[in-house]
């Protein structure tokens, strides 16, 4: 199995012809991000084919959720992008209310023909780990792209009670938004820094296990997404707003810290 590193546009400043001119010049395999404004779609398409990037799109539903996940989706399948990762429902909607949102989506993505992975998301339906195990059990075609930030910080744990639910919630993913949480917070100043080394350590463990079953599936290329966020995400001093740390710099080393393990892990 291949792994191909993909680049967030999150947080990068510039034209989308400079943000994937500088991902392509640093070896990514393609690049994620929420679609583009409508007057900039050309320009987008066109530095994708420029670059040689594949596209990973990102959508996040509002209002009537499954009308809008519809809409979105119908849009982002004109990019041809690998799959779609999708923010979707809301925490606060009903079981029934869920159910009809995931079984909706479910049946738009089959029309479409591109797998979705709904993310493990706050303040979204799959923002705890028994949130997403029951809808994970109620639809056996569901699937998600893993950010266990988010639970780590809902949970305010190393999810230590929560190993079935993890387990289950690793098989079904498709995709990993690799950022480090603690259990205050969604995101470490930065995942190298030594009072982190029990969480980079976790989140390694289960990064590895999900590889493991993409492997054991059969599947010849894995995806991973360095995620960690700009300012709001990024912790600041105080008075100045000023980061901690280099965004680009935190993600990239991020980026090749797995790929390390990957190449170790796999033998290649």
């Amino acid at each position: 199995m291949e792994l191909r590193p993909i680049k967030a546009l999150w947080g990068m400043a510039g034209t989308y012809d400079e943000q994937l001119a500088r991902a392509a010049e640093a070896g990514y395999a393609g690049i994620e991000a929420p679609l583009p404004p409508l007057p900039e779609e050309q320009s987008f398409i066109e530095a994708l084919e420029r670059y040689k990037l594949a596209f990973i799109a990102q959508v996040c539903t509002e209002g009537d959720h499954l009308a809008s996940f519809e809409k979105q989706v119908a849009r982002a399948a004109a990019f041809k992008p690998l799959f779609i990762v999708a923010q979707s429902a809301r925490d606060s909607m009903t079981e029934t209310e869920q159910d009809h949102f995931y079984e909706g989506a479910l049946a738009v993505e089959q029309k479409i023909g591109i797998a979705v992975g709904h993310e493990t998301h706050r303040s979204r339906a799959l923002f705890t780990p028994w949130t997403t195990a029951r809808l994970l059990k109620q639809f056996p075609d569901l699937s998600i792209t893993a950010d266990f930030s988010h639970w780590v910080n809902v949970c305010e744990s190393h999810l230590d009670n929560h190993e079935n639910e993890l387990a289950l919630a690793m098989k079904r993913t498709i995709h990993i938004h690799g950022r480090v949480g603690f259990p205050q917070g969604p995101q470490v100043p930065h995942p190298a820094a030594p009072e982190y080394k029990a969480e980079l350590a976790l989140f390694t463990k289960w990064w590895q296990q999900i590889f493991v079953d993409q492997a054991m599936k059969g599947k010849a290329e894995a995806t991973f997404t360095a995620e960690f966020g700009p300012p709001g995400y990024m912790p600041t001093e105080p008075f100045t707003n000023k980061p901690v740390a280099d965004l680009w710099d935190v993600n990239q080393w991020m980026t090749d810290y797995i790929s390390a393990k990957f190449a170790e892990w796999f033998n290649v």
